[in-house]
């Protein structure tokens, strides 16, 4: 099934929810099935993202994109190898590699950090949680491309509580980033509004000065002659922030295969580095460090997770190419 569009016209004098008045007009979609829709911008409340508390007044045209199910069938625990970086009765803190899948979506059934997880902890199946079906534990995301540090609940009170502290930017993300170009400087932040982009609904903008506010601060750990290595670290945490961010100031990361990154690959002079760039299988993007506060305790925790394989190899590449081309 694709996704579905839905548009609703607000009537009446009184106000409502934003949540409440989703689950009242939409057929079988439940409250917390409605939060989590907002959650990922896909409602607009006259044509701007909105929160679930956003009171519904009389007038408001509220658009809703309902992702269609495409297959997708009950999770399923598969013997998935994890690297578990923490493990204690209320969290679970993974190293998740470029490539998987968090949770199962359209086109991903299976595979999945969800389905591991199962596996890993069968316990989770049994949580009452929202979204536990295809989620279990899950409270934050990171893109199927990017690798890195996560953490997941492992019981109902600490998926409250970690759920919480990431709506309220609560704790630290930091994430080690190769990007084009040089920046200008060797730190600064870049804050926007972040929404949809208007023209690609599975693409975000920050062109457009509307939106939720998205802040990034970074640094520049190294340079080469067409390549920056960066630290970022996330005061915010919108739908693809950093890509976008870094694609939206003239510096995609390298390898984002829909922010530019493979694009802007044919402009790299030297010939051996242009193929080796081209040859990248995913964005140089990773969450390397966590900070959080444990949700039974209130002990501040750091968790962090080395550079991959991948990345380390693209900037032994870059020392390579530099070296060979000094005098």
């Amino acid at each position: 099934m694709p996704e579905a569009r839905i548009e609703l016209l607000a009537v009446g004098a009184g106000q409502e929810r934003l949540d409440r008045f989703l689950a009242r007009q939409v057929p079988d979609l439940s409250r917390s099935a409605a939060q989590r829709l907002v959650d990922e911008e896909r409602v607009t409340v006259n044509g701007e993202p909105a929160r679930s508390s956003y009171k519904v007044r009389a007038g408001d045209q509220v658009v809703v994109l309902l992702p269609g199910d495409d297959g997708v069938q009950e999770l399923r625990p598969e013997a998935i190898p994890l690297h578990v970086v923490y493990e204690d009765d209320a969290l679970l803190v993974v190293d998740k590699p470029a490539g998987m899948v968090v949770h199962p979506a359209p086109g991903h059934t299976g595979g999945t950090l969800a389905n591991a997880l199962l596996a890993h902890s069968p316990a989770l199946a049994g949580l009452d949680l929202p979204s536990s079906e295809q989620r279990p534990g899950i409270v934050h995301r990171l893109d199927r491309l990017t690798s890195g540090v996560m953490v997941v609940a492992r019981t109902g009170q600490a998926h409250a509580v970690l759920s919480a502290a990431f709506k309220a930017h609560a704790h630290r993300r930091e994430y080690l980033a190769v990007c084009y170009g040089r920046m200008p400087r060797k730190t600064g932040t870049i804050e926007t509004f972040m929404q949809r982009n208007p023209k690609v609904r599975t693409r975000m903008t920050s062109r457009s000065g509307q939106g939720r506010r998205a802040v990034t601060h970074w640094e520049v750990l190294a340079e080469w002659q067409e390549f920056s290595l960066l630290r970022l670290r996330l005061e915010t945490g919108r739908t693809h922030q950093i890509r976008v961010h870094l694609s939206d100031a003239g510096h995609p990361v390298a390898g984002d295969p829909v922010y530019g990154g493979r694009r802007r690959a044919g402009s790299v002079a030297d010939t051996r580095l242009r193929m080796y760039v081209k040859g990248l299988g995913r964005q140089m993007l990773h969450a390397a460090v966590l900070g959080i506060r444990h949700p039974e305790t209130g002990e501040y925790m750091e968790f962090t997770c080395d550079m991959p394989g991948d990345m380390k190899a693209f900037l032994a590449m870059l020392n390579e190419v530099k070296d060979a081309s000094s005098p």
